[in-house]
C-alpha cells in the first residue's frame, strides 16, 4: 500500500496557522524558530497573530505555508513516504520533505520566489478565477479566444480549472465561461496572475538562485506540476521547478498518475484541507 504525501500551496493560509504545532511539538518549534532566523524577520509572529490581510501578502504567504507544511511533516511520528507532490508552492515543501532540498536552502528559494512574484504583481495588474463545471478543453478554447493574456493556470480537478492573466482578460473569459455553461466563474482573492506569462520577469532571478542551490537525488519520486510525472533526477527537478513559474499546475493528471503508480494512502500536510477536497473530486480508475 503506497503512501503519498501532498503539500498545499498559496491560498491555504489562515490566522493562527501552525500555532498548535509550535506549542505541542519541539521539532516543529525548532523548525519555525529556524525559519525566523533564516528569513531575518519574525514570520511566526505573522503566522500566529497576523490578520487575513497580513497573511495574504505573497512575500509572507508563501514562506508561511511552506514552514507550516514542513512543521507538520516534522511533527509526524512516522515520515516514511513512497511518493510526494505539492501544489504550486507546495512543490518546494514536497521536495524538502523528500530530502531533495535542505530546509534552509528551500526556504530561501521560497522567499525569493515570493518576492519576485510580488514584484510581477505590482508591475502588471493581474488576477485569477476558478471556472467550475466546464471541461478542460472548453476552458482552454475560451482562454485562447479571449483578447489579452489569460491562460489555464491550475488544472485542479475534473470540474475545476483556474485561469490566470490580465485582470480584464480574466473577467472577459469568466463571462464567456458562464455563457458556455460553467456553473460558476469565481474571481479569486489573489494578488496577481500566478502560473501565467505575467510571471516571466521573475524567471531570470529565480533561475540564478536555483542553479546556485544544491539539489540532492530524491530517495522517492516527487511528481512535479509541469509534467505530472515522477522525478528523482536533480537536473530535471530543477528545470521543472523553474518552468512551473509560468506554466500550469497539472494537478488532476498528477493525482491520477500517482494513483496509477500505486498510491492508496493519501496524507495532506500543511494548513487547511484544500488538496483533500480536490482529491475527492478527481475520478480515479
Amino acid at each position: 500500500m503506497a503512501k503519498a504525501f501532498l503539500f498545499p500551496g498559496q491560498g491555504s493560509q489562515f490566522p493562527g496557522m501552525a500555532k498548535d504545532l509550535y506549542d505541542s511539538c519541539p521539532e516543529a518549534k525548532a523548525l519555525m524558530d529556524r525559519a525566523d532566523e533564516v528569513l531575518g524577520f519574525p514570520l511566526t509572529e505573522v503566522m500566529f497573530h497576523g490578520s487575513d490581510e497580513d497573511l495574504r501578502a505573497t512575500r509572507v504567504t508563501q514562506p508561511a505555508v511552506f514552514v507550516h507544511s514542513l512543521a507538520a511533516f516534522a511533527a509526524r511520528p512516522e515520515r516514511q513516504m513512497d511518493m510526494a507532490a505539492g501544489h504550486s508552492l507546495g512543490e518546494f515543501s514536497a521536495l524538502t520533505a523528500a530530502g531533495v532540498l535542505d530546509f534552509d536552502d528551500a526556504l530561501r528559494l521560497v522567499a525569493l520566489r515570493a518576492t519576485e512574484m510580488q514584484k510581477c504583481c505590482e508591475q502588471v495588474p493581474g488576477t485569477m478565477a476558478a471556472i467550475i463545471g466546464l471541461d478542460e478543453e472548453s476552458v482552454e478554447r475560451i482562454c485562447a479566444g479571449t483578447d489579452g493574456t489569460v491562460v489555464p493556470a491550475n488544472y485542479n480537478s475534473d470540474i475545476q480549472v483556474v485561469i490566470s492573466g490580465e485582470s480584464e482578460a480574466v473577467l472577459a473569459a469568466c463571462e464567456k465561461a458562464k455563457e458556455a455553461g460553467a456553473r460558476r466563474a469565481l474571481p479569486l482573492p489573489v494578488g496577481g496572475a500566478f502560473h501565467s506569462p505575467l510571471m516571466e520577469p521573475a524567471r531570470a532571478v529565480l533561475a540564478e538562485a536555483i542553479a546556485a542551490t544544491r539539489f540532492h537525488k530524491s530517495p522517492c519520486p516527487v511528481y512535479q506540476n509541469v509534467t505530472a510525472l515522477p522525478e528523482t533526477d536533480p537536473d530535471r527537478i530543477q528545470a521543472n521547478l523553474l518552468a512551473q513559474l509560468t506554466a500550469p499546475v497539472r494537478w488532476t493528471c498528477t493525482i491520477r498518475r500517482m494513483s496509477a503508480d500505486g498510491a492508496v494512502e493519501w496524507t495532506e500536510l500543511g494548513p487547511g484541507s484544500v488538496l483533500s477536497g480536490l482529491l475527492k473530486r478527481i475520478h480515479l480508475a
